[in-house]
C-alpha cells in the first residue's frame, strides 16, 4: 500500500478526535455548507463565524436569499470583502429557485453550473452534503498533499489542482466522503500551517510525510512569484453637517462595486508629503463640492490592502454648513444599520465617531 493509499486510515481517526466544533458542521444542509465555503474564501474561520450566524438569522433559507434586496445582502456581507461572492450567492440562489424548484441540486455538474461555484466549492458541497467522491482541492489540501509527497508541481496551475483531485478521488469511500474532505482541510488549517512552522509532531501523517522526513516543508507548495501591488493615494472626506454624514455609491462595476463610501479623490504621491497643504486642499475640495466647510476636526492616515492594490489614504473629518444633493446624507444610526460601508473606510468612520 502506498503512502497516499494509507492516508485515509491515518487521517480520519485524527479528524474524528480533533475536529473543531464549527457552526456549519452541525448538519449537512447544502445551503449551510455552501454559505460557509463561500464566506471562508480569503477569510479566517474566526472572522467568519459571526458573519455566518448573522447571515442565516437574517436569510435562513435559499428562498430568502434569492429574494433579499441588494442593500440588505451587502450590509450582511459588510467587512468580509470580495463582495462579488455575496452577489453570486444570490444569483445562484435565484437559479436554484427558478431552475431546481428551490431544492439544491445533488448532481455535481448542476452544482458546478451555479454562479460563483468553482471546482473546489462544488467538490466540498458534493462530498460533505451528498457523500459524492468529489475532492475539494483548496490551499490547505494542496499544502498537505504537496508536502506529504514532496510534489513540486506549481499549485497556481489549474492542471496541478486537477491532478491532485484525480489522485485523491480513489481514496473516497461511501459514507466517508465528507469526513475525508473536511479532514484534509482541517489538517491544513490547524497542523500543516500556511504561515510558520508546521506542527509535525501533532500530524497523523508524520511517519509517511516526505517533507517531514527530509525537513523540506518550507519548499512546498511551489507557487508563482507574487506580483507587486499597485499603490494608489487617496484623500477621503468625512463631511458632517449637523448629525448627517455624506456618502455616495460606487459604480456598478470594478472594485467595491455598488457599495457606499465617503467622498474621495485620487491624489499624486507627493500630495501626501505636506500635511498642511493636503489639509487645505481637502477643505478646498469640500468647498468645490458645495458643502461649505467651516472646520477641520481630524486628519488621519490609513492603508488598506486589497489583493492586487493598496490604498494609501488620508482622511479628513470636516464640519459643513450645507448638504449638497450630490451626496446621500445619513445619520450615524442609518450608516450602522442600513448602508454597507467597506472595510477600507471603516477606520475613518470609527475615528469620526470618537470626535
Amino acid at each position: 500500500m502506498t503512502p497516499l493509499e494509507r492516508l485515509p486510515a491515518l487521517l480520519l481517526p485524527w479528524y474524528e478526535k480533533n475536529r473543531r466544533d464549527l457552526p456549519w458542521r452541525q448538519d449537512r444542509d447544502p445551503y449551510h455548507v455552501w454559505l460557509s465555503e463561500i464566506m471562508l474564501q480569503q477569510t479566517r474561520v474566526e472572522a467568519v463565524i459571526g458573519y455566518y450566524n448573522r447571515f442565516l438569522s437574517a436569510l435562513p433559507t435559499i428562498e430568502a436569499l434569492a429574494n433579499a434586496d441588494e442593500e440588505t445582502l451587502l450590509k450582511l456581507w459588510e467587512g468580509l470583502g470580495y463582495y462579488n461572492r455575496a452577489r453570486n450567492l444570490q444569483k445562484a440562489a435565484q437559479v436554484i429557485m427558478t431552475q431546481h424548484g428551490g431544492v439544491f441540486p445533488r448532481d455535481i455538474d448542476a452544482i458546478r453550473a451555479l454562479p460563483g461555484i468553482g471546482p473546489y466549492t462544488a467538490g466540498a458541497i458534493g462530498s460533505i452534503c451528498f457523500d459524492l467522491p468529489t475532492p475539494a482541492v483548496d490551499g490547505n489540501v494542496l499544502r498537505v498533499y504537496t508536502r506529504y509527497l514532496e510534489d513540486g508541481a506549481n499549485i497556481d496551475k489549474q492542471q496541478t489542482k486537477n491532478a491532485v483531485a484525480d489522485a485523491l478521488r480513489p481514496l473516497y469511500r461511501p459514507h466517508l466522503c465528507g469526513a475525508l474532505t473536511q479532514a484534509l482541510m482541517e489538517l491544513g488549517a490547524c497542523v500543516c500551517l500556511p504561515n510558520g512552522t508546521p506542527l509535525c509532531a501533532d500530524c497523523p501523517l508524520k511517519e509517511d510525510c516526505l517533507a517531514r522526513r527530509h525537513d523540506s516543508w518550507a519548499q512546498f507548495p511551489v507557487r508563482d512569484p507574487k506580483k507587486a501591488r499597485k499603490i494608489l493615494f487617496k484623500t477621503v472626506l468625512i463631511l458632517r453637517c449637523g448629525d448627517r454624514y455624506a456618502v455616495c455609491k460606487r459604480g456598478r462595476t470594478g472594485l467595491l462595486a455598488s457599495l457606499w463610501e465617503f467622498p474621495n479623490v485620487d491624489v499624486p504621491p507627493t500630495h501626501q508629503c505636506d500635511p498642511d497643504t493636503a489639509a487645505q486642499q481637502a477643505l478646498t475640495c469640500a468647498t468645490d463640492l458645495g458643502a461649505a466647510p467651516t472646520d477641520l476636526l481630524l486628519q488621519t492616515g490609513y492603508t488598506h490592502i486589497f489583493t492586487h492594490v493598496e490604498w494609501h489614504m488620508t482622511g479628513y473629518l470636516i464640519l459643513c454648513r450645507k448638504m449638497p444633493d450630490s451626496f446621500l446624507w445619513v445619520t450615524k444610526e442609518q450608516l450602522e444599520t442600513d448602508y454597507a460601508l467597506p472595510s477600507a473606510f471603516r477606520p475613518f468612520w470609527e475615528l469620526a465617531n470618537e470626535n
